[in-house]
C-alpha cells in the first residue's frame, strides 16, 4: 500500500501516478466539496481524484483523498473500521438526527442516571441491526433520501448489519454526552445517537461528530485543507506539479 502523505512528511507529490492524502475536512463542507476544491486546484492536471468514506456536512476529521491510480484503492481504504468522537445531547430529537435540522420533541432527562447512560452505551456492542437517518444519502430510486425526506415524503428504509467495537461515554454533562466509538463500514452514527434517547426513553441526537480514524489512518496526522491547497498553488505557480 503507498504511503500516504501529511503534514510530517515531504511534499514532492506525484498526484498523477497516485496519492493518498488525509484531510482534515471542515466544519459545513461536504466531503464533494473537499474532492472539487482540490480537483479545481491540480488543475491544469486532469485526473481523477475521490474520497473514501462520506463524512456529513457537519461532521469534521479525516477524510481519505485520492488521486490518479491511487483512486482504485478507494474502496479498499472505505472497508477499514473507523473510530468517531463527539457529543450526544439527550432530551431532545431533530428529524435529521444531528443539529441540520431543527428540533422537534423536548422531554424531560433530569431523571436519567449515569449508570443508565453507561448501560445504554454497553447495549450497543457487537452486532447491531441499524436503520439509516432518512436524511442520508443513500439512493432509492436514483434520488438520495435526504431529498425525499426534505420534501416530507416517508421513506422506508432498510435495516443493515453494523459492528460496534466500542461505544464509551468518556463525560456526562447532562445532558450533553461526550462518546467515543470504534465501528465497521456504513455506521451511522446519527442513527446511534437517536437510538440511544430512544433506550433512555428521554429522545437524543448527535449535537457533534468528529472522525479521529479510519483503518491506520489517524487525524493527527491529516493536512489542514488551506494549507494544502496553498502549497499546491506554490507548486503550480513554480511548474512543479505533476
Amino acid at each position: 500500500m503507498k504511503q500516504v502523505r501529511n503534514l510530517h512528511e515531504d511534499t514532492d507529490f506525484n498526484f498523477a501516478t497516485g496519492e493518498v492524502l488525509l484531510i482534515d475536512k471542515p466544519l459545513t463542507w461536504t466531503s464533494f466539496d473537499v474532492v472539487g476544491k482540490l480537483r479545481n486546484t491540480l488543475k491544469p492536471l486532469k485526473l481523477k481524484v475521490g474520497h473514501a468514506g462520506t463524512l456529513d456536512p457537519l461532521a469534521t476529521g479525516l477524510l481519505i483523498v485520492c488521486t490518479g491510480k491511487m483512486t482504485k484503492q478507494i474502496d479498499l481504504f472505505q472497508a477499514e473500521d473507523k473510530e468517531y468522537t463527539g457529543t450526544i445531547t439527550i432530551g431532545a430529537t431533530t428529524p435529521s438526527y444531528d443539529l441540520e435540522t431543527v428540533i422537534e420533541q423536548i422531554k424531560d432527562y433530569s431523571h436519567i442516571t449515569e449508570a443508565q447512560v453507561h448501560a445504554v452505551a454497553a447495549s450497543f456492542l457487537g452486532d447491531q441491526d441499524q436503520y439509516p437517518p432518512a436524511h442520508s444519502a443513500i439512493k432509492i430510486d436514483g434520488e438520495r433520501v435526504y431529498e425525499k425526506a426534505r420534501r416530507g415524503e416517508e421513506v422506508a428504509l432498510k435495516s443493515r448489519r453494523v459492528h460496534i467495537t466500542t461505544c464509551a461515554i468518556e463525560k456526562i454533562e447532562f445532558p450533553v454526552l461526550h462518546f467515543r466509538i470504534q465501528c465497521s463500514k456504513g455506521t451511522y452514527i446519527r442513527s446511534i445517537a437517536h437510538d440511544f434517547g430512544a433506550k433512555l426513553g428521554v429522545g437524543a441526537h448527535l449535537s457533534s461528530l468528529r472522525r479521529t480514524k479510519s483503518g491506520d489512518f489517524d487525524v493527527e496526522k491529516a493536512w489542514n485543507l488551506p494549507e494544502l491547497i496553498e502549497l499546491i498553488k506554490e507548486k503550480k505557480d513554480l511548474n512543479l506539479l505533476k
